[in-house]
């Protein structure tokens, strides 16, 4: 028995074990999954913890797969799920920790409203927004963390505390871009904003385009309308590789037609138009099913900034790479607009002048991926001079450099105060961990 605890608790032998055990990028054998109710059953369920090694889970998308671990004790959220808007005049959302953004989306549709979030249903709403949050909306509404205003928070004592910018503004500093270091949010309190339809869609190019189409991509979207988001991806391995069409993804964030239009056609004047899919759609329906890899298969991913004066490099090595054979699955995002308006210290998310984020991805069998590091290796070997930090929501690792990547040093001082603070003894130390 676990005093106070009135959730589920799974163990080794139990009908629900195999499917609690695993996240859905990683395998684990913890010795006891603890599915809370209520917030004082995470509460109960943290003073459990104390000492042992501890996995907190939203969505489980994490790439290191933080979600669970050996031995240990899992506190998997999903039961803390609900989605209320409890102040409709300011459009104030509610969300359980355990939530993820399609029951979100699905939540606030009826209401015709949105929230700044990533672009997959069932990524927990926690982990991507604890660490950033770049998805459709981010050009025009910022980050997902950027329409935070308050959030409910178990510390490492399992005490409850309420973290906004009247009260413990340290700590909502810090969770807003530090990662789940701080403590578990049972509740996240966003504004939300009135939301259309939206175009969604994509306009591809051929492969030896690659390199003027990201060029002229890149200028165009630094005088595009904030209503347009875009990503580029190129040498995507199921489409033919060095050889597969460079795909220009996009949302227009407004129902007007002729907006729109205006604002696809740089887009489409970019090179030779091979294919166009462009339609109108409700906003929650834009988000994708997240992909569950098939058992064995492991995926390598790294995500990092760029900032204006690299942009002109970091496209042509990028370029380069993508028509090499067994190049990496790469995606470029335009991340400014509103994100950069945001004070650089106002959270402890570092990077809003970067006019770029870049995804490389290698996936398949683990020897197939294991053969292929020396080659990625190389290739982030060229890239490091000219990125400006990495982006904690895809990193297939968590090391000591990729810690201080996601967060520069004066960043990483204030949050290991904050550390100091609120979780002493380093609890929380399954993410890109920030010591005490």
């Amino acid at each position: 028995m676990i005093e106070n605890f009135g959730g589920d608790v799974i163990e080794p032998g139990t009908k629900e074990y195999e499917s609690a055990s695993r996240t859905v990028l990683a395998e684990g054998s913890p010795a006891r999954v603890l599915r809370p109710k209520t917030v004082s059953d995470v509460q109960a369920a943290v003073r459990y913890a104390k000492g042992k090694d501890l996995s907190v889970r939203g969505g489980g998308h994490a790439f290191p797969g933080f979600g669970t671990n050996d031995g240990g004790v899992v506190i998997d959220l999903s039961g803390l799920a609900d989605v209320e808007v409890v102040d409709s005049e300011r459009h104030v959302v509610r969300i359980g920790g355990g939530a993820t953004w399609g029951q979100v989306t699905g939540a606030l549709a009826p209401h015709r409203l949105a929230i700044s979030a990533g672009d997959t249903r069932s990524v927990g709403v926690g982990g991507l927004t604890l660490t950033g949050g770049i998805g459709w909306k981010v050009r025009k509404y910022g980050l997902a963390l950027d329409s935070v205003v308050g959030a409910e928070v178990v510390t490492a004592d399992g005490e409850l505390v309420y973290a906004s910018t009247a009260e413990h503004p340290d700590l909502f500093w810090a969770i807003r871009g530090g990662g789940g270091n701080f403590g578990i949010v049972t509740a996240f309190d966003f504004v939300a904003h009135p939301t259309t339809d939206v175009f969604h869609g994509r306009i591809t190019f051929p492969a030896n385009e690659a390199a003027s189409v990201l060029k002229g991509w890149a200028d165009y979207m630094r005088a595009a309308p904030e209503e347009l988001t875009s990503v580029v991806n190129l040498a995507n391995p199921m489409a033919g590789g060095p050889n597969a069409p460079v795909e220009v993804h996009f949302v227009f964030d407004g129902d007007d037609e002729r907006e729109a239009a205006a604002a696809l056609d740089p887009i489409r004047a970019l090179g030779t138009v091979v294919a166009e899919e462009v339609t109108r759609k409700a906003y929650a329906d834009v988000l994708v099913d997240g992909m569950v890899p098939p058992p064995g298969m492991k995926l390598v991913t790294r995500g990092a900034f760029v900032d204006p004066d690299s942009v002109p490099e970091v496209l042509r090595i990028l370029t380069e790479v993508g028509a090499a054979e067994r190049s990496p699955f790469i995606a470029v995002r335009h991340v400014g607009g509103a994100i950069s308006r945001v004070p650089t210290d106002a959270t402890a998310y570092a990077h809003r002048r970067a006019e770029l984020m870049f995804v490389t991805t290698t996936g398949g069998p683990a020897p197939v991926v294991d053969a292929a590091r020396p080659a990625l290796e190389a290739i982030w070997a060229r890239l490091a001079p000219h990125v400006s930090g990495l982006y904690g929501n895809f990193l297939s690792t968590a090391t000591d450099a990729d810690v201080a990547g996601i967060y520069p040093a004066e960043t990483y001082q204030r949050l290991a105060a904050v550390k100091r603070r609120y979780d002493p003894a380093n609890l929380f130390a399954r993410n890109e961990n920030v010591r005490p």
